[in-house]
């Protein structure tokens, strides 16, 4: 098992017209491929112009469709309105579906997240998938809640718990988590998910940084200073540092879930610094733009 699986939507997003290949679940296996890591991508596409556009993208990456990803009648597109602190709004034209199990390698970890998780009927399998995968991979999971698309938000917020229960890390913003737990503030939102199941549950607060708890406490990263182009891609971007951190760790793979829940406060930490460091990158340039190593090295040489 040396290859990890992203499975969820992949769509063209239209930001004050200029058109960008992106998805939450895109943006993560082509942030992994990017920094060098073998990732198959599940998704559900046409085979239009939109669709090949996406399908070059993720091969020029380095990630892997998986066969059966081009079914759809058309590919999805999402259009963005940017706010003044470079915040995106986005109305959708989506349809989500997924049949039948991927043709791929038992994976070392499975990650999914956004719509795919909450949007029928895609949503059914992927949920089965995940419980399928349990049994060899480490489970990642981003809910990057999208209410515009939510029809009724007890059934969504039901799904999300049940994937909480079922992942071994999660990452989320403070925002998700307010939509999400209205009641609750984000921290307490948070390690009551960690008592349902994870190993990590990690939280984006913007401006404020991040902070993730495990069994053994909590860490915390300060956000990186750098000039917002916009904020698009921000939160893959930190999913895709957080895992390819976690993988750099041998912390991976369903065998090495003990060593993951049982993660020292200094190892998370170094995982979240990793984590903001790549997200840094990404929201200093336009779009879902998210890094490779190089771009990494020589963010973190500067001051």
């Amino acid at each position: 098992m040396t290859r990890g699986l992203v499975i969820g939507e992949s769509l063209i997003d239209i930001v004050d017209g200029d058109e960008h290949v992106g998805g939450s679940p895109l943006n993560v296996a082509v942030g992994l491929a990017r920094l060098g890591r073998d990732v198959d991508f599940l998704t559900h596409i046409a085979d239009d112009p939109y669709g090949r556009r996406i399908a070059d993208y993720v091969k020029t990456a380095g990630a892997q469709l998986v066969p059966g990803s081009v079914a759809a009648i058309r590919t999805p597109t999402a259009v963005a309105t940017l706010a003044g602190d470079g915040s995106a709004a986005y109305v959708f034209d989506l349809d989500w579906r997924l049949s039948g199990t991927p043709e791929v390698p038992p994976p070392l970890f499975v990650h999914t997240g956004s719509i795919a998780a909450v949007r029928e009927p895609g949503c059914l399998a992927v949920a089965a998938l995940i419980e399928t995968y349990r049994v060899s991979a480490t489970v990642t999971f981003d809910p990057n809640v999208r209410p515009s698309l939510i029809d009724d938000p007890a059934v969504a917020r039901a799904r999300i718990a049940r994937l909480v229960e079922l992942s071994d890390v999660v990452k989320v913003s403070d925002e998700d988590l307010r939509w999400i737990d209205p009641d609750h503030e984000p921290e307490q939102t948070a390690r009551s998910w960690l008592a349902s199941g994870p190993a990590i549950v990690a939280v984006t607060m913007g401006a404020r940084g991040s902070l993730a708890v495990c069994s053994a406490g909590e860490a915390r990263a300060a956000a990186r200073p750098v000039r917002v182009v916009d904020t698009v891609g921000a939160g893959d971007a930190f999913a895709v540092g957080l895992l390819d951190a976690l993988w750099g760790m041998n912390l991976l793979g369903a065998d090495r879930r003990a060593a993951l829940r049982n993660i020292p406060i200094n190892v998370l930490a170094e995982a979240l610094e990793a984590a903001s460091l790549s997200s840094s990158v990404t929201v200093g340039r336009p779009g879902a733009d998210l890094p490779s190593r190089a771009d990494l090295r020589a963010r973190a040489n500067r001051p």
